[in-house]
């Protein structure tokens, strides 16, 4: 869903998507250009809320890219998150994560 943000003088185009993600619920907020400077996307696990995800344990991240990022390498912003998702889930930190949660923290 795309909308339009007044800021000040200007407007600023937002989109808002909901996606499934390994059985997690996000939302992604994504605004193309901010500021006439830069892209800003914001994902949040909503349901369950606050689950941890490969790029971060809080359930929330901020990320900046360069205006065009997205664009250039994504059909949208939801294919660019789950590529990240997918690439950050093949780490050593992630995997750790998965298994600790499935066999339960035992001290």
């Amino acid at each position: 869903m795309k909308k339009f943000i007044s800021s000040g003088a200007a407007k600023v185009s937002s989109e808002i998507h909901q996606i499934e993600w390994e059985g997690i619920t996000l939302r992604i907020s994504y605004v193309p250009s901010q500021w006439g400077v830069t892209s800003h996307i914001e994902v949040e696990s909503i349901a369950p809320e606050r689950a941890p995800l490969p790029i971060t344990e809080t359930g929330y991240r901020s990320h900046f890219v360069p205006i065009g990022t997205v664009e250039a390498e994504f059909d949208s912003v939801q294919a660019f998150v789950r590529a990240w998702l997918n690439e950050r889930a093949k780490s050593r930190e992630w995997k750790e994560y998965l298994a600790s949660t499935i066999q339960g923290e035992l001290f």
